[in-house]
Parts: C-alpha cells; sequence; structure tokens
C-alpha cells in the first residue's frame, strides 16, 4: 500500500471526517482495504463499520483468522449480524470451525433458522474434509430444460449463487448427472434442451475426501468451480476455486513450518504470542537434542581410537554435515513430490533405486573431491601425515557410505510416515539430519578400523 494512501486515511480519520472517509473506502479495491487493514490494524473495525455491508463482506472472508476474530469482538452488534447473515457458507463455516465454542455460540444465534440449520450441517464434516469447504449455493438445471428456461432460473436465483461460471444438472432425485459451463448454454439455441449439451465428463469431488486431494484435483483439471457429492451421487455443494487457493496456501505454510522443526503456527508469525511461539518450537528441539545425545554416545564408544589418531577427529564434522545435507536434499523433494501428487507410496521402489543412484553418483563426487584436498594438505605440509592416502580411503569411502544413507533415509522416511497416516513433513530436515549424524559416525569409524587397524590403530 503507497504511504501516501495510508497518510491520507489517517488525516480523515484523525480529524473525523466519516462523511469523506466512507466514500473514500468504498472506492477502493478490495484487496487495497485489506492492506489497509494491515497497515493501521487499531482501525480495522473503524473500516469494516464504514464500508457497505457488501464490501465489508468481501474485505473479511479475506483477512487472516487472528485480524477476523479482533474485529468480531469489537464490531457493533447490528453490523455484526448482518455480516455474519451475508457471509458466504463456505467462508462461514471457516471461520466457526477456528473459533472457540461461547464464540460460535453466539454467531449462529444471530443467523436466521435455515442458515443455522446449513451452518451446524456443515460444521458436522471432518475438520480436513471437502464438506467443510463447500457451499450451498450453485446453480442446478433438469436435463429436460430449454436454454430459455436455464437462463431465466439464472436471473432469479444466480444473484445469491456462489458462481454461475458451472451449472450443474441433476434428476429428479437431485444425483449430480453433469455439469455445463455458462458458455456453452449462452452460446445455444434458446430452444435446445439441456440434455443435448451434456458431455458426460462429470468430474466430481467426494463429501469426505481430504481437502489435500481436491487441491490436486483443481490443478489437474483446470475448473473454477468443482460439485460436491455423497456416496449415492447426490449434489450437496460446490467447492470454488478460491477456497481451494486459500487451502493450498495454509498446507504450503505449514509444510515449510514442518520442515524447519517446528509445529505448524496456524497464524501469522508476528499475531504469535512469545510464550506460545516458544512451544511450537520447543518440542522439536527436545527431541533433536535427544538424537544427538545418540551422537555423542557413538563418538565415545570410539573414542579410543579417536586418541589414537587425533587427525581422525578433524574429519567429522564433514562427515556428518555431508550426511545431513544429502537427506534433507532428499527429504525435501520427496516431501514436495508427495504434495504435488507426483509421488505415491506405491512408488518407494522407484524412489529407492533413483536415490541409490544418485547417492552414490553424489558421494563418488564428495569423495574425489575429499581425497583431493586431503593429498594437497600432504604435498602442502608434509608434516599432515605419511598416511595420507589411507585417511583419504577413510574418509573418501565414509563419505560415499554416508551420502547414500542420508539419501536413502531423507527420501523413504517421508514415505514410510505417508504409509502410516502421518504427515509426511514431520519428517523435517533437522530430525533427518539427527538421524544421519548418528549412523554417519558409526559408518565413519567403522571405515577408520577397517583402514588403520595395525597401521594407526
Amino acid at each position: 500500500m503507497e504511504e501516501l494512501q495510508v497518510d491520507e486515511v489517517l488525516q480523515l480519520l484523525e480529524n473525523d471526517r466519516e462523511k469523506q472517509l466512507k466514500p473514500y473506502l468504498n472506492d477502493l479495491n478490495i484487496s487495497e482495504v485489506e492492506q489497509l487493514i494491515d497497515e493501521l490494524p487499531q482501525y480495522a473495525v473503524k473500516f469494516i463499520e464504514t464500508l457497505s455491508i457488501k464490501r465489508a463482506v468481501n474485505v473479511f472472508r479475506i483477512l487472516d483468522f487472528p485480524t477476523q476474530e479482533r474485529i468480531i469482538k469489537k464490531l457493533q452488534s447490528n453490523k455484526l449480524t448482518e455480516l455474519i447473515r451475508q457471509l458466504p457458507p463456505d467462508d462461514r463455516t471457516a471461520l466457526f470451525s477456528e473459533l472457540k465454542g461461547d464464540a460460535v455460540k453466539r454467531l449462529l444465534i444471530l443467523l436466521p433458522d435455515n442458515d443455522r440449520i446449513e451452518a451446524l450441517h456443515l460444521l458436522g464434516y471432518e475438520e480436513d474434509s471437502v464438506g467443510r469447504l463447500m457451499t450451498p449455493d450453485f446453480i442446478a438445471v433438469k436435463t429436460d430444460w430449454t436454454v430459455n428456461r436455464v437462463l431465466s432460473h439464472i436471473r432469479r436465483y444466480g444473484k445469491n449463487s456462489e458462481t454461475i461460471d458451472v451449472v450443474y444438472v441433476i434428476d429428479k432425485e437431485g444425483i449430480l448427472l453433469d455439469d455445463i459451463r455458462i458458455r456453452e448454454i449462452l452460446l445455444a439455441d434458446p430452444e435446445v434442451k439441456i440434455s443435448e449439451l451434456t458431455d458426460n465428463r462429470l468430474i466430481a469431488l467426494h463429501v469426505n475426501d481430504p481437502q489435500e486431494e481436491a487441491i490436486n484435483v483443481f490443478k489437474m483439471n483446470n475448473r473454477v468451480a468443482l460439485p460436491v457429492v455423497d456416496d449415492n451421487q447426490m449434489l450437496l455443494g460446490i467447492v470454488t476455486v478460491d477456497d481451494i487457493l486459500w487451502i493450498a496456501h495454509e498446507e504450503y505454510t505449514e509444510d515449510i513450518q514442518k520442515l524447519g522443526g517446528t509445529q505448524a503456527l496456524n497464524e501469522p508469525y508476528l499475531d504469535v504470542p512469545v510464550f506460545k511461539l516458544y512451544k511450537k518450537r520447543v518440542v522439536w528441539l527436545i527431541v533433536l537434542f535427544f538424537g544427538e545425545l545418540l551422537t555423542i554416545t557413538a563418538m565415545s564408544n570410539f573414542e579410543h581410537e579417536i586418541a589414537k589418531v587425533v587427525i581422525l577427529a578433524t574429519f567429522i564434522p564433514l562427515i556428518i554435515s555431508s550426511g545431513g545435507n544429502s537427506g534433507s536434499q532428499a527429504a525435501t523433494l520427496i516431501i514436495q513430490a508427495l504434495a504435488l501428487g507426483e509421488v505415491t507410496v506405491k512408488d518407494w521402489w522407484n524412489v529407492m533405486r533413483r536415490e541409490i543412484f544418485s547417492g552414490v553418483f553424489l558421494g563418488l563426487t564428495l569423495s574425489l573431491l575429499s581425497f583431493s584436498v586431503i593429498a594437497a594438505w600432504h604435498f602442502l605440509a608434509p608434516s599432515f601425515s605419511e598416511h595420507y592416502i589411507l585417511i583419504g580411503l577413510v574418509v573418501g569411502c565414509s563419505l560415499i557410505g554416508v551420502v547414500l544413507w542420508g539419501t536413502l533415509m531423507g527420501s523413504m522416511l517421508p514415505l514410510l510416515l505417508k504409509k502410516l497416516g502421518a504427515d509426511p513433513a514431520a519428517s523435517s530436515t533437522p530430525f533427518v539430519a539427527t538421524l544421519v549424524d548418528v549412523t554417519g559416525l558409526i559408518i565413519y569409524f567403522s571405515f577408520a578400523l577397517l583402514f588403520l587397524k595395525g597401521v594407526l590403530l
């Protein structure tokens, strides 16, 4: 938002010039008002009260939940009633899902009986299901209707529909038969029957499908809206692409946070209290702390070997960091592929085969580099070690083993979690790195014993 625009609004507010503020706000784009609320959160309630109800609803529905909650608590009762009643059913359900019990009860009372029943019905679906996203406001027509009748129906009821880009064809029992884009209806002869326009290439979501699946269906089929059905193919509602984009954004944010080794925040970073931020992060840090204790245990088992050949300790950071880095890379790639639907649990063997080749090639590259560096150190500083070839072999072979192991751990762990019904993003990069640290040390000192036993050990 431009500073000039913010300053202009501040002047109107400070001079109590509400008559000028109202037309000014109503002339702004919805996104500009949302940005204005971000810049001046202390005036959020004032802005919503000043806007016309239609624009207030459109602004409110794109705000993040903490801002919505603050507005609800301070909004005048008459404006709050209007706002809640005018909210589309899917946005209302999303809001109610986030609010606590007492707040939901207070808002439900504001709704007319039919809307209250509808809201409670939508809230009855599983939290992460398609049912929570759908709206029952759509246009449905019958196969024996003419185009002319359909257009009359749209003119009469289309205003209350979430979208009229797509019209849904049902039978007398409400069973979904097909969907038709409005473009095809507008270009057809007025006397043509709907049955002549259907092509039976129907794509629908099931009401109990996970929301992540709905994201993939939208992405693969280029739709602005998709119908939602039950087990009997009864049309229950529709899901629009704006809701899917919002959910996709939330899923992406949550996965990124989990990849970093923290629990999902579920609200903007600056709105999270410091103690809550601490609680979200401390659990993973404690888990990783105890994981690193295993690294110490592994090192203590080889303390005599380290004492005899101090130079072995020099390469420990190189070994464990290489394994952790390769594991983190693999975990990130597989988690992203799972999220995009490019890979499924059934593809585990193809993934493992590819990662074995990748791990070997990556390990060989680092092995050759390490051997070259150790050889260069020997020639530049002859006192480095007369057994530099053996040390180079230990480090080089260890890097191949550690990188290969890290790659396999990073790629297989997300698939295993997915198979067990857990979130693959929980296999965060710090978690994978910690697991690989322990095994990396065992691999390193095993090669040291193999090549240096009888020479330096």
